[in-house]
């Protein structure tokens, strides 16, 4: 039972994006994070090895599709719903997908949660 509420919680979550992450969508609608590569390190790696300020991450075609509708205002059901929606059985297993998903950009400090 502890499982089956901790998950439901997390349903309940609210993602929104993290301020200040630029973002664009490529092609296809795909979306690409643009990551500041900050700190000494990488200053230097930039000036000496020519390293980009900038890391692109692009996203595959689902969190492309989740990505602009995290408003702060829907929850991880809500997106979860909205995706079922546009993608049907494609993205079975629905539910624990789109928690990796969230846990994954969260880990990376992508987005944040509301509650």
């Amino acid at each position: 039972m502890g499982r089956k509420k901790r998950e439901q919680n997390y349903l309940d979550r609210i993602p929104k994006r993290t301020e200040g992450l630029s973002w664009e969508q490529g092609e296809e609608g795909i979306v690409i994070l643009l990551v500041e590569n900050t700190g000494v390190f990488n200053r230097i790696a930039q000036k000496l090895f020519k390293r980009p300020k900038y890391t692109k991450v692009h996203m595959d075609k689902y969190g492309s599709f989740l990505w602009p509708l995290m408003d702060g205002k829907r929850t991880v059901s809500d997106l979860a719903r909205l995706q079922k929606d546009a993608f049907g059985e494609e993205v079975e297993p629905l539910y624990p997908r789109i928690v990796k998903y969230f846990q994954i950009v969260e880990s990376y400090r992508f987005i944040e949660f509301k509650n």
